[in-house]
């Protein structure tokens, strides 16, 4: 069986290193994690000008979670020793480049959440870069989930 090809080095390398877990595959567990997604994103983009930290953080859990949406879609699940690391990474791999960014949210979410004094403060246009990262990609995991075109991850 072919399956899915983009990235399955990394994802082979992230599963050996137990980084990452198979799981049972499932479509409702997917269309779950989507459904939060989006409302983080809503609660994210109403609190940009109010509480641009908060906006940010959650705007970071939204993209992640629809990353896990994939995951979860090919029977693939990040462990405790992987991560939000291993979810980036894995989403980053496999599919468009709209993924290359939640890496970089995930380290600038970890500032925000246990700054130091050097530490810059997170503005109005830090928390809607990021819900606009945040929605990019959602429709992309939307998109690439309603395809079918994404099966399940076969070693």
């Amino acid at each position: 069986m072919t399956g899915w090809q983009r990235g399955r080095g990394e994802i082979e390398r992230l599963l050996s290193r137990g980084d990452l877990d198979r799981v049972q595959p499932s479509g409702d567990l997917s269309d779950r994690l989507l459904d939060e997604a989006a409302a983080h994103i809503a609660t994210a983009q109403s609190a940009i000008d109010e509480d641009p930290t908060g906006s940010l953080q959650i705007g970071y859990d939204a993209a992640r979670k629809a990353a896990i949406a994939l995951l979860a879609a090919q029977g693939l699940r990040g462990t405790t020793d992987g991560g939000h690391r291993a979810v980036a990474a894995a989403a980053a791999a496999q599919f468009d480049g709209t993924f290359d960014r939640l890496e970089r949210m995930r380290r600038r979410r970890n500032a925000a959440e246990y700054p130091d004094v050097d530490t810059p403060e997170v503005t109005a246009a830090d928390a809607r870069d990021a819900v606009d990262a945040a929605q990019k990609m959602y429709d992309a995991a939307t998109g690439m989930i309603n395809s079918g075109k994404l099966g399940i991850f076969h070693a």
